[in-house]
């Protein structure tokens, strides 16, 4: 389980996932190949073909990024620098990727910079999931669009664990429970009410993973489950009762952006930030963060 952290005593807890083997040991030895493609059918479905410059939120060793071929730009931010560098070594170094170690409840970016964003398996580990919700709006251009994906806590499994007494908690409750250390399930009417009043307007719903069983994933073979999946995916914007539940929202109201500013100080919110060899220094409150093998690290400072 990856170690709770924080990075400021304003922030809220963050699950950390530094010197964490969770790229191999849950994608590529955990048996996810179903719910890998799933979530790639979700992707292509709800997020445009072609864009400017699109966030990744919680992007960790950069699984998604291959996807998103149609953006000028991909910014991956992850809290986990070692993540980043795995993903460093996937993608390799160029304009088109920038590499960004950061908290998302204080993104160091200017306000609507981004066309697009994205955030997927990152919500459940939010202690204040509102707050990083409001975070990402406010650095999305108007009409921007948002792909977020949440951890369903109305999930048929839950229903009938709960039906037979087998969990406490209920399933039909709109509070966010927390099944394990910074691992949160959330009610669909909640994300629904969260989005709406971060600023975003919900557009469709995919379900997602309706046969993440492991004796259905031993018994039929990956392309079947797939199938079969992508035809159900369409049934989110009538009912979410599935364990993965994607969205499309865009962005809604005023926003100040974009300008000619991209970062922002994560201290003292100040755009007045100077690109140098070493760092991004904020020429307004003196802070430097530094630049190291690739990723901009926003997670330590350093008086210039």
């Amino acid at each position: 389980m990856p170690d709770r952290s924080t990075m400021n005593q304003d922030s809220p807890p963050i699950c950390d996932y530094e010197g964490s083997d969770y790229q191999d040991r849950f994608w590529k030895q955990g048996g996810r190949e179903y719910e890998d493609r799933v979530e790639a059918v979700a992707l292509k479905r709800l997020l445009p073909e072609t864009g400017t410059c699109l966030l990744q939120v919680g992007a960790g060793a950069g699984r998604n990024t291959p996807r998103f071929q149609g953006y000028e730009r991909i910014v991956l931010l992850d809290y986990s620098r070692t993540q980043l560098q795995q993903a460093v070594k996937k993608l390799g170094m160029s304009d088109r990727f920038c590499y960004v170690a950061g908290d998302v409840y204080r993104l160091p970016f200017a306000r609507g910079v981004f066309d697009g964003a994205t955030m997927i398996r990152t919500l459940h580990h939010m202690a204040e999931p509102q707050r990083a919700l409001r975070q990402v709006r406010s650095v999305l251009a108007r009409d921007g669009v948002f792909v977020l994906e949440y951890a369903n806590k109305r999930n048929v499994k839950a229903i009938l664990r709960w039906i037979f007494r087998r969990q406490a908690w209920n399933p039909f409750d709109t509070e966010p429970v927390e099944f394990a250390a910074l691992n949160y399930d959330f009610h669909p009417h909640a994300i629904r009410n969260w989005l709406t009043s971060a600023g975003f307007h919900l557009e469709r719903q995919l379900t997602v993973s309706h046969f993440r069983q492991r004796v259905l994933k031993k018994a039929v073979p990956t392309s079947i489950l797939v199938g079969m999946d992508a035809l159900l995916q369409w049934s989110g914007d009538l009912w979410q009762y599935s364990p993965s539940v994607f969205t499309r929202s865009h962005a809604v109201g005023e926003s100040d952006g974009p300008g000619t500013a991209f970062w922002k100080c994560p201290t003292c919110s100040s755009t007045a930030m100077e690109e140098r060899p070493e760092g991004i220094l904020c020429t307004t409150c003196g802070l430097l963060w530094p630049i190291e093998a690739g990723i901009y690290n926003f997670k330590v400072h350093l008086d210039a």
